[in-house]
């Protein structure tokens, strides 16, 4: 089977997003996107060599991806689940759960080794609002994207480079 050929994600197939703000910085994630696993899928199987379907399984979403292994013949399955999003429920949580399934089959599982990103606040524009409970929530809208990244011999991301 070819799952020992599917690449590495490259920089402009990764986003950030904060995950943590405070007065002091943000720290921020790395994650990839449904189109990302799409695209992976197409280049390493070809279209018509991988297939996903959902089903709920006591109320939860599953997604299952399939890839065609010409060696036996056979469609070989991996799958996960969805978790809701906030916006537009079902299709968030098909989204996640076929992330999710293709996370199972090694596509931008080299995230999981991520190392910790802190932007300082002098390099973001953190702001403050005052909460119910007199609280200070802080926030920040910028935009960051991973510029360069570089990864080990063991598939492990060594460094990578947000803007």
């Amino acid at each position: 089977m070819q799952q020992d050929m599917i690449r590495l994600l490259k920089a402009d197939e990764i986003e950030c997003r904060a995950a943590m703000v405070s007065e002091k910085g943000l720290s921020l994630l790395l994650y990839k996107d449904a189109r990302v696993d799409q695209k992976i899928l197409d280049e390493t199987f070809g279209i018509f060599g991988w297939k996903r379907s959902h089903q709920c399984i006591d109320g939860n979403l599953y997604c299952t991806v399939e890839i065609f292994d010409r060696d036996s013949g056979t469609w070989v399955a991996k799958q996960d689940v969805g978790t809701m999003s906030y916006s537009e429920k079902e299709k968030g949580q098909a989204s996640d759960s076929f992330k999710r399934a293709c996370f199972n089959w090694g596509i931008g599982r080299e995230l999981y080794t991520a190392p910790f990103i802190w932007i300082p606040a002098g390099k973001a524009d953190i702001q403050s609002k005052e909460t119910r409970d007199r609280e200070k929530k802080y926030y920040c809208y910028d935009r960051f994207c991973v510029n360069s990244i570089e990864y080990n011999d063991d598939k492990e991301i060594s460094a990578s480079y947000p803007i």
